[in-house]
């Protein structure tokens, strides 16, 4: 996807005021995965947007709440409790993230539930609309592959071709 969405211009005139922030910029500077959380969050923004297009839903929510989906500042964690970090990653980044979104922008209540339940199934926020699980289905994919790609490339195409099947079971 490098610098696809770059050219699809109907996707950068829905999300063009939030990559414009500085906040939001800063998130280059945030290791995710094997990349960073900015890249990460312009991923599942823009998959997702590309499926709700095809499934004739709100696109526009999905991708704006996919964009803002991982928006938040890591805390002072102690990395050495596996309790905070588990706490971090499931349950408290989608809430920080919907509390940065709010102070940054105008959210609607849909895609509040966008953010909020991305984590689902690891979070108990079960999602309330076909946008929130496509965003949470992309996440989730795009994470898996992402995170796998440090256990080498027999995993990576292992997630790859999930993906890469469930998006034409979409199309």
């Amino acid at each position: 996807m490098e610098k696809t969405f770059e050219k699809d211009a109907q996707y950068i005139s829905i999300v063009q005021d939030i990559l414009d922030t500085k906040e939001f910029d800063d998130m280059k500077h945030i290791r995710h995965h094997d990349n960073n959380r900015l890249d990460h969050c312009i991923k599942v923004s823009y998959y997702s947007y590309k499926i709700a297009k095809a499934l004739h839903v709100d696109y526009i929510d999905v991708a704006r709440a996919g964009l803002l989906h991982d928006f938040f500042v890591e805390r002072t964690v102690d990395y050495n409790k596996m309790k905070d970090k588990f706490l971090l990653f499931t349950t408290k980044h989608p809430l920080e993230a919907v509390e940065n979104s709010k102070k940054f922008f105008t959210i609607n209540a849909k895609q509040e539930d966008i953010i909020k339940c991305h984590m689902f199934p690891m979070d108990y926020r079960i999602p309330k609309y076909v946008e929130s699980w496509i965003v949470n289905l992309v996440d989730t994919g795009l994470s898996i592959n992402e995170f796998s790609k440090k256990f080498g490339y027999k995993l990576s195409y292992v997630t790859n071709l999930l993906f890469i099947v469930l998006l034409n079971t979409i199309k």
